[in-house]
């Protein structure tokens, strides 16, 4: 498959690489929304960090991004000012596929970003990445992030016990696999999310 492109604009965000630099917008995000990311991932348990923390977490983030090993997204603000979340499209799910997560910030919940940013990489994974096949987990009880993939024209292929890693001390939780084929993707709400794509070198190519 190909890489992902490094800066993505839908809507209401901008989708990019995270920098370095971007750590105390970061930190701000995740320490404002610490009670509602808690029950959901389970590395807001390690939290909060620091800065120089972050800026380490931020250039392991951007290393990986640039040997092609995984991609994760900051989610931005149209203007930049704000960290709104995070997502990602991650390679763990075997070859010729990619698996997207997110979260939101809290004072932003609700708004259908989350969706807006599933979206757009469900098509950017297809159309310029050549994935075969897209999943999204969630657990059970999410029903927020578990409606996403539905709107998105995913289908529910399995509900599997203690698959997805545990919080310190807890028990590994159950997991809701969505999947989306390519042979699938045309004429679903993924395939008409609006957006532009640029490369590393700043040019559009979606």
């Amino acid at each position: 498959m190909n890489d992902p492109p490094y800066r993505i604009v839908t809507e209401r965000l901008v989708v990019r690489c995270w920098e370095p630099r971007d750590a105390p917008l970061l930190k701000e995000a995740v320490d404002s929304s610490l009670d509602d990311l808690r029950p959901w991932m389970p590395w807001a348990y390690d939290e909060p960090q620091t800065v120089d923390e972050k800026v380490q977490l931020l250039r392991r983030f951007r290393g990986q991004f640039d040997l092609g090993e995984g991609f994760v997204f900051g989610l931005f603000s149209p203007d930049e000012s704000e960290v709104v979340g995070g997502s990602g499209l991650h390679r763990r799910v075997g070859p010729g596929a990619f698996e997207i997560g997110y979260w939101i910030r809290s004072s932003r919940a609700g708004a259908g970003l989350a969706t807006e940013v599933a979206a757009a990489l469900s098509r950017v994974g297809f159309e310029l990445c050549g994935a075969d096949r897209i999943e999204i987990h969630t657990e059970p009880g999410n029903e927020r992030s578990i409606a996403i993939p539905r709107k998105l024209g995913y289908v529910e292929e399995a509900r599997l016990r203690r698959r997805l890693y545990a919080a310190p001390g807890g028990e590994p939780r159950d997991a809701v696999i969505f999947t989306l084929f390519r042979a699938d993707y045309p004429g679903t709400a993924a395939a008409a999310a609006q957006l532009e794509a640029y490369d590393a070198l700043g040019e559009r190519v979606l």
